[in-house]
């Protein structure tokens, strides 16, 4: 222990006195590391700034629901597409960019990956000849069905660290902010 409470901190095998407040704390090693012995890093005030912090929340929250969904092959970005695409069936592509807040020419690529993967498919659309409408296939509904089921798995995993009224909260503040701007 150091004279103020803190604890001894290693950095490349060396003992060395740490004095971390609220707005100098360590880095734990990254997200997935597998070796123990990363060194840890001073981050200074880094973990005092909102962004940072919903950064490395987000990286987190990632890793778990990419982990979780490994057995559908499904994305974050992927899941979003899809469910916009199930919950309102002939949307056109710009309109799913516009509800994701994802750039159109990224959106190319996502949906090339989906329609490769036989899980959505476009049609003519209905007002416009030029256009064309995003539907979901048998087996995209089949894929996000289950899908769904997974990311009820994380979703819970994440209520769990946070409590049902964390969560309330968290969400009430993350679409506050996203709203503001």
């Amino acid at each position: 222990m150091t004279e103020n409470g803190m604890p001894m901190r290693k950095r490349n095998d060396t003992a060395r006195q740490t004095r971390a407040g609220p707005s100098q704390r360590r880095a734990r090693p990254g997200v997935g590391a597998a070796n123990s012995d990363c060194q840890e890093i001073d981050v200074g005030p880094l973990t005092g700034y909102l962004g940072y912090a919903l950064r490395r929340a987000q990286l987190t929250a990632y890793a778990d629901f990419i982990a979780t969904l490994g057995e559908v092959a499904i994305s974050p970005g992927e899941f979003g597409v899809l469910t916009i695409i199930s919950q309102n069936p002939g949307l056109r592509p710009a309109d799913v960019c516009t509800a994701l807040g994802i750039l159109k020419p990224n959106f190319v690529a996502v949906l090339a990956s989906l329609e490769r993967r036989d899980l959505v498919e476009r049609r003519d659309a209905q007002n416009d000849r030029r256009a064309f409408a995003l539907h979901l296939t048998a087996s995209g509904t089949a894929i996000l069905q289950r899908a769904r089921t997974l990311q009820a798995e994380h979703e819970a995993r994440l209520v769990k660290k946070l409590g049902a009224r964390g969560r309330a909260q968290l969400l009430h503040l993350l679409n506050k902010l996203a709203d503001s701007f």
